[in-house]
């Protein structure tokens, strides 16, 4: 991009998010793009909400690097970038124009609101017994590890038909795709893990189909009648994409907002007196802390002009979700706090335009649920450490904490939900 800091060092993204706080500030302070590193590729991150919205809805950006990236086409990312896997997989997520639509139309059969309304009972079933679980603990828990993470696992599980004996394998693998602190060598061999077991996944649902997500996808991809159907490559990375967006996300939401009103109970008692719903927590969260805080990567399909400058042809361009969501453009000082009264809530965290996130509601009934079951059953739960203790998950992309300690129960033992 031509601009006054042309030839400048880039500001290098902190693989470990240690540095995140920082780094959205420089972000907020530019006028247009900035020039980062992003695990050694440069890419022109923006964080200006308005910017990144029509961005976002340019024809004349793309996600597909096989027509746009030179980097990709050269062969330099390939085998070479741990982030390798998030911008060569072969579905809606990296599709342009005509392929998108394909591919979304095909995909979209499958994220029907009915399917998506049939989850709701799953959502709520597997809330009440996770709740149930932790009825009995005792001293500190994390709540991130038994909770948070527990009930996406579950609902994503339910979508996509997953055998109750691979659960634990599928939890395991997609957190080694988030890590991006994985040396090159150990993010090879979570891609390969991850294909191996979408791979088995379908065998299993292709001799034994049932009414999930999974089975509606092999049929669409079996079905060569009208000449579009799925290839074997997209059905794969369709499901990788769908484990991915639609378990770490989740357990990033419910952990921050759990995280939020436990470090501000001035916010929780807004919801407990009926200032504000647990919709508003979630829209909040989302705007204060989006789950993903970067997602790489879209490609300028030709000279785009941006402030300060010029996106050239082929230069990357990097979506920085959450410095575009807590952005003081909108919302000013008031910006950086977590106010679930606040008017406006609106956020970028499930992206825009065409890319737009088909598994937001679901999403949202799944953080509204959580954090609302939890708080209705203990009424008295409340951090272990100081909030500013917490230690973020060490990935660029994902933007939650490692652990989130907390007591259940307070000087009398909490027995049961409380009313809303």
């Amino acid at each position: 991009m031509e601009t006054e800091a042309t030839g400048h060092e880039p500001l290098v993204l902190d693989p470990t998010a240690r540095r995140r706080a920082a780094e959205e500030k420089i972000l907020h302070a530019a006028e247009g793009p900035v020039l980062v590193d992003i695990l050694g590729e440069r890419a022109w991150a923006v964080a200006d909400p308005d910017l990144l919205s029509r961005l976002l809805a340019d024809r004349r950006v793309s996600k597909d690097p096989r027509q746009h990236w030179p980097r990709f086409i050269e062969g330099e990312i390939v085998g070479k970038w741990p982030l390798y896997l998030q911008v060569s997989v072969d579905n809606m997520f990296t599709a342009y124009g005509k392929a998108h639509r394909r591919l979304r139309r095909l995909v979209s059969s499958a994220f029907i609101a009915r399917r998506l309304e049939a989850l709701i009972p799953s959502v709520e079933r597997n809330t009440a017994d996770l709740l149930d679980g932790l009825a009995d603990a005792e001293g500190t828990v994390d709540l991130r590890a038994a909770y948070a993470v527990q009930l996406p696992v579950r609902v994503i599980s339910d979508l996509l038909g997953i055998p109750h004996e691979m659960r634990a394998r599928f939890k395991e693998t997609i957190d080694r795709i988030w890590n991006t602190t994985a040396t090159l060598e150990e993010a090879i061999a979570a891609t390969g893990d991850v294909y191996a077991m979408l791979d088995e996944l379908v065998r299993i649902k292709r001799a034994q189909p049932a009414d999930d997500m999974t089975s509606t996808l092999i049929a669409t991809r079996d079905d060569e009648s009208g000449g579009t159907a799925l290839t074997e490559r997209e059905l794969i990375d369709t499901l990788l994409l769908v484990t991915a967006a639609g378990y770490e996300t989740t357990v990033n939401l419910i952990d921050s907002a759990i995280t939020a009103l436990l470090a501000d109970p001035a916010q929780l008692a807004h919801v407990r007196e009926g200032r504000a719903t647990w919709d508003d927590v979630v829209e909040e969260t989302l705007r204060f802390a989006a789950p993903v805080s970067h997602m790489p990567m879209r490609y300028a399909v030709e000279d785009i002009a941006v402030p300060g400058g010029t996106i050239r042809e082929g230069e990357a361009i990097l979506p920085a979700f959450g410095a575009a969501s807590n952005h003081p453009k909108h919302q000013g000082e008031s910006a950086g706090r977590f106010d679930v009264t606040r008017a406006d809530k609106s956020h970028l965290a499930f992206g825009h335009g065409v890319h737009f996130c088909l598994g937001a509601p679901l999403a949202r009934a799944e953080g509204a649920t959580a954090v609302g079951g939890l708080f209705a059953r203990f009424p008295s739960v409340r951090l272990a450490v100081p909030a500013a203790e917490l230690e973020p998950v060490s990935s660029i992309l994902g933007n939650g904490h490692v652990a989130l300690p907390v007591h259940l129960f307070g000087r009398d033992r909490d027995l049961g939900p409380v009313s809303k």
